[in-house]
């Protein structure tokens, strides 16, 4: 094993994976008090809320798409991934000035364009300061901080909300989103660094045609099956508030349990993902894909069938959280074992797209369900594509430790 083999944990890397941390403590500030604030303040239902964060997502795919082509000229992706970092941060935040559904519902696609267009520089940016060998740790290490900011979210959010209330709350989300911009700047001079004289494309092109030559399209079945499945959080945490708010609990009551129970959720994302790095390297991302489709079956089961006690919910979201935390390092890192770093932005979009409108179908169609049939038949759609996802996992690439691609 050679020097850098084992010197992949870089001041870079790190500084990728507390962006990644910061920038999620803020948004999931946000996400954890959302469903209160848009049924409770801005009196909408749950179809408004599925909509708004199934469109949100989906306008993460196409801005993800477009930041692809963006982020192929190395020199451009620093500036192009702070600029998004402070997008988000900013967004988010000023959800809290809002009075009506329709506002929230911009605001939060603001965010998410931000959020979707730094995606693909972000990801060029730390696959380039990484071996092949290590593409999966890396990617785990990144899910990590981002699931362990959506721990400290929701607990920071029970606790402001409690305090100072659900605006103030939502406002003081942009800090971390400020921190996160810092953080990146960080990582994308150490790559500007490594890759030295290198130039990327100039001209702005998806290049298709070699990312279909390379097997782009049969890479994405499983990840597109499993984002048809893969559901807003805040529909989780609306489902379990309602189902708490019985035996004389208020809606305050059940909606910080709800809130604390979705930290678990992403307690046990940021444990497995780190789990599921290890796994790539060793094994290949098809594993840890299977594995996240089978815990979130068992998730969904959970909050189909509706039970009212707090376990019972623990244990759902603890298993949708495995499921994130297995499923999102294998996407990621299939994309970067595939392809070499003058078409990896491009596979990172196209990757954005797939999530996109797996997200926008997911939660727009599981929260028009829910509204016009139940919320037991959204939940089951949605287990019904974890299973598809399952049986398509051998359709995901190699090993990164077989990799041949330069870095």
């Amino acid at each position: 094993m050679t020097d850098i083999e084992r010197e992949w944990l870089t001041p870079g890397v790190s500084a990728v994976g507390a962006a990644s941390l910061f920038s999620d403590l803020g948004h999931e500030m946000t996400t954890s008090t959302l469903p209160t604030f848009v049924t409770a303040t801005l009196h909408s239902g749950p179809g408004a809320l599925g909509v708004i964060e199934g469109v949100s997502d989906a306008l993460i795919g196409v801005a993800k798409l477009a930041g692809g082509p963006l982020a192929v000229d190395p020199e451009r992706r620093g500036r192009l991934v702070q600029g998004g970092y402070v997008g988000t941060a900013l967004a988010t935040g000023a959800i809290g000035l809002t009075v009506a559904i329709w506002q929230v519902a911009i605001l939060r696609g603001v965010a998410w364009i931000s959020r979707g267009i730094r995606s693909p520089a972000r990801d060029a940016v730390l696959y380039s300061l990484v071996p092949a060998s290590a593409y999966g740790r890396a990617s785990g290490l990144e899910r990590a901080g981002d699931n362990l900011g959506a721990v400290g979210g929701p607990l920071l959010a029970a606790l402001l909300v409690a305090t100072i209330g659900i605006r103030p709350t939502l406002l003081v989300a942009t800090v971390p989103g400020f921190l996160a911009a810092v953080a990146i700047a960080i990582a994308a001079r150490e790559a500007k660094h490594r890759l030295g004289s290198s130039k990327g494309r100039k001209v702005l092109s998806y290049n298709l045609g070699e990312l279909r030559r390379a097997g782009l399209l049969r890479v994405l079945v499983a990840p597109a099956f499993f984002e048809f499945g893969n559901l807003a959080a805040s529909l989780l945490i609306l489902r379990c508030t309602v189902l708490l708010h019985t035996d004389g609990r208020s809606l305050a009551h059940a909606t910080s349990i709800a809130v604390l129970l979705y930290a678990a959720h992403n307690l046990a994302a940021t444990g497995t993902a780190i789990v599921a790095g290890g796994l790539i390297d060793r094994a290949s991302p098809r594993q840890a894909m299977g594995l996240g489709a089978v815990t979130y079956l068992i998730g969904y089961a959970v909050f189909a069938v509706g039970p009212h006690q707090i376990a019972w919910l623990l244990v759902g979201f603890v298993m949708a959280g495995a499921g994130i935390g297995f499923a999102e390092p294998a996407e990621s890192a299939a994309i970067a074992v595939l392809l070499p770093d003058e078409l990896r932005p491009n596979g990172f979009g196209c990757l954005g797209v797939v999530q996109g409108i797996g997200a926008l179908t997911s939660s727009a169609v599981v929260g028009l369900l829910w509204a016009h049939v139940s919320a037991e038949a959204g939940f089951f759609y949605a287990a019904a594509w974890m299973l598809a996802a399952l049986l398509a996992a051998p359709m995901l690439t190699g090993s990164s430790e077989s990799a041949s691609r330069p870095v």
